[in-house]
């Protein structure tokens, strides 16, 4: 239904995901429309569970929170698990690849941690991730970004499923027949391929994520918008640094 992204556009996916984000927060179509006022949709839904006698605002407020924690937690923490058996140096490669040493005792296809339960652990965490950074957007630049982001994933998601088909053949068909694409099976669909997991170069891998993280948790509770988006930016500033160890802390994590 979304196509396939090309080589070009799985190179420059990280760009791609950046401009939606900072579209998204700006929400420059407001200027015109005055759609959100320059609100965070923060405020304005916990408003809205108040008038409906559902909550006060303060618990619509800390409801809100809780879920933009949870979503930060989870984006992370399935990203983190995911890049530990595929390698950082993979995930934030701009190419596709279609095997990771010792995966599958050779197959090329990474069957251990999450990939037992659904095939596309990473572009899930980055949708949940963006459920949690809605939480700070205007309420239209939400919506927008989590249309978009969602299209995106899954137009990445075509693109690498005709890459591996093509490059790994029947032993990615059969994997794919097996394990769901997006919503996690309950239990493992496939045995353990055997692969080591390499945790220090994907929590460095995925360090702005568990920053984003960080902010919800740490200032969150002052009920500031302004102050959590401060705390992604930092976010932002440290993934830079810390991508430059990725290649180095996945080979020592692997020896």
């Amino acid at each position: 239904m979304f196509g396939k992204a090309s080589a070009v556009e799985f190179r420059l996916r990280y760009v791609v995901h950046l401009v939606i984000y900072v579209v998204a927060f700006i929400a420059p179509w407001d200027y015109a429309l005055h759609l959100d006022q320059g609100r965070s949709v923060w405020l304005p839904a916990a408003l809205a569970f108040e008038r409906a006698g559902w909550l006060t605002l303060t618990e619509a407020s800390n409801a809100l929170l809780i879920a933009g924690i949870l979503f930060a937690l989870l984006g992370a923490g399935l990203r983190t698990w995911g890049a530990a058996y595929l390698s950082s140096a993979v995930v934030k490669s701009g190419a596709m690849h279609a095997a990771v040493d010792g995966a599958a005792h050779g197959t090329g296809v990474v069957a251990d941690g999450p990939y037992r339960y659904l095939r596309n652990p990473l572009y899930l965490g980055t949708w949940l991730h963006t459920f949690a950074l809605a939480l700070l957007m205007p309420a239209s630049g939400a919506v927008f970004a989590i249309v978009l982001i969602g299209v995106v994933q899954l137009r990445l998601i075509g693109g690498e499923e005709v890459f591996l088909a093509g490059t790994l053949g029947e032993a990615y068909l059969a994997y794919k027949a097996r394990v769901p694409r997006l919503v996690p099976a309950l239990k493992a669909r496939v045995a353990a391929s055997g692969a080591r997991p390499m945790w220090l170069g994907a929590v460095m891998g995925e360090t702005y994520m568990w920053g984003v993280a960080v902010a919800f948790c740490a200032v969150g509770w002052r009920y500031n918008a302004q102050l959590v988006i401060q705390g992604v930016l930092v976010a932002s500033g440290v993934s830079l640094v810390a991508r430059a160890f990725i290649p180095k802390v996945a080979v020592e994590a692997r020896a």
